[in-house]
Formats: C-alpha cells, structure tokens, sequence
C-alpha cells in the first residue's frame, strides 16, 4: 500500500517537472487536471513571431518552426480532445503569422484563443483563427497595413505584392470572423489614431463590437467555452 503512495507521488512529481520543462522550452503543456478529464492542450503566443530571420537574442518570441509541428503533433494525437491559445504579442512576420493562423483553422479538434495584453498586427488573424476568440478588457489589438523595411528594387512591383499580402490578411480575418472585408480595410487605413502610423487600436470591448473577436473574458471564460465546444463534438458523434 505505502509502495503504491510512493509511486503515484513520483508520478506525479515526474509529471510536474515534466510540465515545468515543457513551459521554459516552448510555452506549450497539457491540461487534463480538470474535473471534466477533458485533455486540452495549451499553447502560447508572446512576444513577436519570427519567421525566416532569426529576432535579437534579447527579444521574447514565438518560433513558427516550433509551432507549426506542435500542432501537427495535436492533430495527430487522438488524446488530445481541444486546444487553447494564450496570445499576448506585437505581430511579427507576416507568412510564419498566417501559417500558423491557417494551421489553427484547420484543426479538426474544437479551438478557443484568450488575447491578453495584445494581439497586434499578424497576431489579429492568429487570434480570430479559432473556433471562438476572447479578450480581456484591457488588451488591445492594433490593425493596421502591412509593412515593409529595406530597399525596394521595383516600387510598383512591390507595391503590387504589398497589396496582394494585405489582400490575404483581410480575406482570412473576414472569413474567420464577423467583421467584413470593407469595414477592416477602413479600420486599416485610419489616421486619426496612431501616432506614427495608419491603422486603429481596438480595446477589449471595441474589438468585439467591431465583430474581431467573439467575447469579453478570461482565462476561466475560455476554458468553459472550450469544455462545452469538446462536449458538443462529443455529443454528435
């Protein structure tokens, strides 16, 4: 009896760590202490998405290396019933964002994003990528074109495929959401708002009234919403 204690501390010292080391090295780990003994998986978004290049070594960031076969592993686990998707970032690279953002959208399991602080730029369609998106009351998410640094070789040529990309990010968002193409590309291009740049910053509660994001919550909202959507799947079966 004592010999069965041990063991089933160890175990749960070894899943523990487990956990804590999964945290430090990828901000990914698995939830399944809940009373429903649904087995979500929790993934984090921080700091800026770095795509081809690599970020300064003093910036906090999300790899799309690592992301991108994480939730190909999600997929292919039949354990895994529902993701969670904890967002908190600046933008970043433009193609690692949608990959990801589409990679999300694609999943066959039920999807629920939380943006907390920010979920600026390329993170905007990262956040609407899941079946249901939250946003506490004090993030915020800034919309704006996409831009471009360096030197341009050709100017329209550029231009061109500038208008292309911005095309993609305003497709994904509308479909993925509630507000329309037109009323994006107006919230895109306003210059009354940000100092140095065109664009808009929503708070919690605009964005969803702007039809971004579906609701105004937190952690706990988000994980109900996750149980029942898991719950529903279930049900249909």
């Amino acid at each position: 009896m004592e010999k069965n204690k041990e063991e089933g501390k160890q175990k749960e010292l070894d899943r523990e760590e487990s956990q804590d080391k999964q945290i430090q090295e990828t901000g990914q780990v698995v939830l399944d202490g809940n009373s429903r003994k649904h087995k979500v998986e929790l993934l984090t978004v921080i700091g800026e998405i770095e795509g081809h290049e690599s970020a300064p070594s003093h910036s906090k960031t999300t790899k799309y290396e690592h992301v991108l076969p994480k939730l190909a592993l999600i997929e292919d686990d039949e354990e895994i019933e529902g993701l969670l998707i904890l967002l908190n970032t600046v933008g970043g690279d433009v193609e690692a964002g949608l990959a990801i953002a589409e990679m999300i959208a694609s999943l066959s399991i039920p999807t629920v994003s939380l943006v907390l602080g920010g979920g600026h730029s390329i993170g905007v369609p990262m956040a609407v990528s899941a079946d249901y998106s939250f946003i506490v009351p004090s993030a915020t998410m800034v919309i704006h074109p996409v831009r471009q640094n360096g030197m341009f070789i050709g100017v329209a040529q550029t231009y061109r495929n500038m208008e292309k990309i911005q095309d993609r990010i305003t497709a994904f968002v509308s479909k993925h959401s509630d507000i329309t193409k037109e009323r994006l590309e107006e919230l895109m291009l306003d210059t009354s708002q940000l100092v140095k740049d065109v664009g808009t910053m929503l708070e919690g509660e605009q964005a969803v009234k702007e039809g971004v994001i579906d609701e105004v919550g937190g952690i706990r909202d988000a994980l109900d919403k996750l149980y029942a959507l898991i719950e529903e799947k279930k049900s249909q079966k």
